[in-house]
């Protein structure tokens, strides 16, 4: 039987950690290692981790927040270092259905039978009122007959798709293998769609419309500089910019960099007019920045060294031992 490792991404949010933990360890498939990151947490986290659930999962803690997409690379790398056939991943706000990962490794078993190998498989995702949100780009790419081939696995419940956000999404270690980890330089926003767009290049991931999960996210719909009023998220968009320059570059063509550019240059003049001078700084930077911005990718294998992160100490049970919590 496959083995499945979940890692979890943990910020600052501790009680919704542990209603994650909680949906992640009962699972009606029971994962095989849980492994939580915490991104130097400031709120008790930690604490929380060792007095409730130490020796049900593997907890380590970086002494230094090193954003999303570090989070991200550093603990699929460690789940792709434990040699589980699958790395299943999410942040602390995402609570998966029970039968989520059940559903997520049905599909690859029919997958399998059919030779076809995913990039990844992706649970639907909706907000608390039942939305959906986090949603996929479908793979336009054409069969044999010159039609777009999305509709092939329809009823089984599967689209093909190119770009997801790595909200309950099972990771085949082939393609850890292959393409490398999320791009720990890209700090937040826009990693999740580098490493998706990336790993389907050859072939797509998919959605499997029988596997859910809810999205706890603080802040809900469109990101916007306009409204943001938090100073350290104002300073965020500066990552946000210069990496969809980058993603123009790496993905598209130069016309598509000079759309961006130009559209992100009229949001920092409207900035400007409005006298809001610091955020209008935000985006003017991060263009110049994603012209220039050339991040490595980092095999999955490979050790890690930006900053220091130490285990808590105890034995992570295996889900025969009582990872599922009943």
């Amino acid at each position: 039987m496959a083995q499945v490792c979940a890692v979890i991404l943990a910020y600052n949010r501790k009680e919704l950690l542990g209603r994650c933990l909680a949906a992640v360890a009962a699972q009606t498939r029971p994962c095989d290692r849980i492994i939580v990151l915490d991104n130097a947490s400031t709120d008790g986290t930690p604490a929380m981790l060792e007095a409730e659930w130490l020796g049900r999962v593997e907890v380590h803690v970086l002494e230094r927040n090193i954003g999303a997409a570090g989070g991200f690379n550093l603990m699929m790398r460690l789940g792709y270092q434990t040699g589980a056939d699958y790395v299943w991943v999410m942040d602390d706000d995402v609570l998966p259905e029970p039968d989520a990962l059940e559903q997520l490794l049905r599909a690859a078993d029919l997958l399998a039978e059919r030779q076809i190998r995913p990039a990844f498989l992706s649970s639907v995702v909706r907000g608390p009122s039942g939305e959906t949100m986090n949603v996929p780009e479908v793979d336009r790419r054409r069969n044999a007959l010159a039609y777009e081939d999305w509709p092939a696995l329809l009823e089984h419940g599967m689209v093909p798709v190119i770009r997801a956000a790595l909200v309950s999404d099972l990771v085949p270690r082939e393609t850890l293998e292959r393409h490398g980890l999320p791009i720990a330089d890209m700090y937040v926003w826009g990693e999740d769609t580098e490493f998706t767009l990336r790993v389907t290049k050859d072939g797509p991931g998919f959605i499997v419309g029988a596997s859910g999960a809810q999205h706890l996210r603080r802040i809900s719909g469109e990101l916007s500089i306009h409204t943001e009023q938090e100073p350290a998220r104002i300073a965020y968009y500066f990552y946000k910019t210069r990496n969809d320059v980058f993603l123009k570059r790496r993905f598209e063509d130069w016309r598509a960099v000079l759309r961006v550019l130009r559209k992100q240059a009229m949001v920092a003049l409207d900035l400007a007019i409005a006298w809001e001078f610091g955020k209008s700084n935000v985006i003017l930077r991060g263009l110049l920045a994603g012209l220039r911005f050339t991040p490595a990718i980092e095999a999955a294998d490979s050790p890690f060294t930006a900053v220091p992160v130490h285990r808590l100490q105890g034995e992570a049970r295996h889900a025969h031992d009582g990872l599922s919590g009943k």
